[in-house]
């Protein structure tokens, strides 16, 4: 085997980008050939091609502009005014720029949507953190949609982001711009969820130890018929994890597990009729005593199909959700529920992406992986289960 054979494919196409600017002549902001046009020439996956443009990107040899292409650095429009979706930045005054034209001090954050109280503080958190440090937040939405979370990815890096902090869409399929920069060595942070089977910086709230304490609560209270909700699409790994700490609790009390308390087959869309919808059959018809809600949201839902049916809450339906829906400010909470310290995350998720941008990523160095110990605080949506 001859030493060309033994270059890694990615490098190949770097390599032939560099020659083709030089021999070619190129000048900034002249275009390079597309992803398609080097999968075809080097028959490659799609993956190699973002893997080497994105190598390329981060040495500052070409800039990638989302639905126009890759160009030679330099006189490239600031892609962040075309892009999809709804940004903000946080911090004081403008985004401060280098000799290069770049942003400097500046951190993306990339998440699904801030319509929660979950978001809110998480963002709060991050905020602060990078404020105390001297940097900026760059926000943009994905609204839950791989294609715009990819594009976000690729806007937050041309206009020089210095890492990413991102909150993963729920998906079925890998983020091919979030391997990428796993292979290039881009700063980023995965927060609440990490992607099976490959090693990434992430932090996020323990979902079996969250579950755990749910259950427990609840069967100290006396029930024993307790569902677990979820309206998520997909069994992402959150998902899964918080399931099999509902199934390992009840194991461990040596109770049997009941495959229709687990009720995740279903969603919850504008326009649902209450009174036609299978989760307010379940709840009228008394097939559990309690429920445990993987997100607030739900546990809302829940709590109004209770009150619909004529049941009360906790009296005939206790109700436990993971994290709380009601209020911002802790003493006013109606909802028992599952703490997750989301403020506390988004401070440490800033402090880590900070530690590995200023250690960059040497060979040996080690992936960072937290998991928070949540907490469970009760208040009115939970109690024994009244007597037949």
């Amino acid at each position: 085997m001859s030493t060309a054979d033994r270059v890694p494919l990615y490098q190949k196409i770097q390599d032939y980008i560099r020659d083709l600017i030089e021999s070619a002549g190129l000048k900034e902001g002249d275009r390079i050939p597309t992803e398609k046009e080097l999968m075809e020439r080097f028959n490659v996956s799609k993956i190699t091609v973002v893997n080497a443009l994105s190598g390329l990107a981060n040495e500052k040899v070409i800039s990638r502009v989302p639905g126009r292409g890759s160009f030679v650095s330099g006189k490239v429009k600031d892609a962040a005014g075309d892009a999809h979706g709804t940004s903000a930045a946080f911090g004081h005054g403008a985004l401060d720029r280098g000799e290069t034209g770049k942003r400097q001090g500046v951190i993306g954050l990339v998440m699904p949507s801030i319509y929660d109280f979950f978001a809110i503080r998480l963002v709060e958190g991050i905020r602060k953190t990078l404020e105390e440090r001297g940097f900026r937040c760059v926000i943009l939405l994905s609204g839950g949609e791989l294609r715009q979370e990819i594009e976000a990815i690729k806007t937050l890096k041309d206009i020089g982001v210095e890492g990413l902090l991102i909150f993963p869409v729920d998906e079925e399929r890998y983020n091919d711009e979030i391997l990428a920069m796993k292979f290039s060595g881009f700063p980023f942070v995965l927060i609440d969820r990490f992607l099976p089977g490959v090693e990434t910086n992430y932090i996020a709230s323990d979902g079996r130890m969250g579950a755990g304490l749910a259950v427990d609560h609840l069967w100290e209270l006396g029930h024993r018929e307790i569902a677990i909700c979820s309206d998520s699409p997909l069994q992402t790994i959150t998902v899964q994890e918080r399931i099999e700490g509902y199934m390992n609790a009840l194991k461990n009390k040596g109770a049997l597990i009941n495959p229709a308390h687990m009720i995740t087959d279903f969603s919850m869309d504008a326009g649902d009729g209450t009174e036609s919808h299978p989760l307010y059959r379940y709840i009228r018809n008394r097939m559990a005593t309690a429920y445990i809600t993987l997100n607030g949201k739900l546990g809302v839902e829940i709590y109004r199909m209770a009150r619909q049916a004529g049941l009360s809450v906790p009296g005939d339906v206790s109700i436990v959700s993971f994290d709380d829906p009601t209020s911002v400010v802790e003493d006013f909470s109606l909802f028992t529920h599952v703490k997750q310290f989301e403020q506390d995350m988004g401070c440490r998720a800033a402090e880590m992406l900070l530690q590995i941008i200023e250690r960059g990523s040497g060979r040996g160095f080690k992936y960072m992986k937290t998991l928070i110990e949540p907490e469970l605080v009760v208040r009115q949506t939970s109690g024994p289960p009244r007597q037949a």
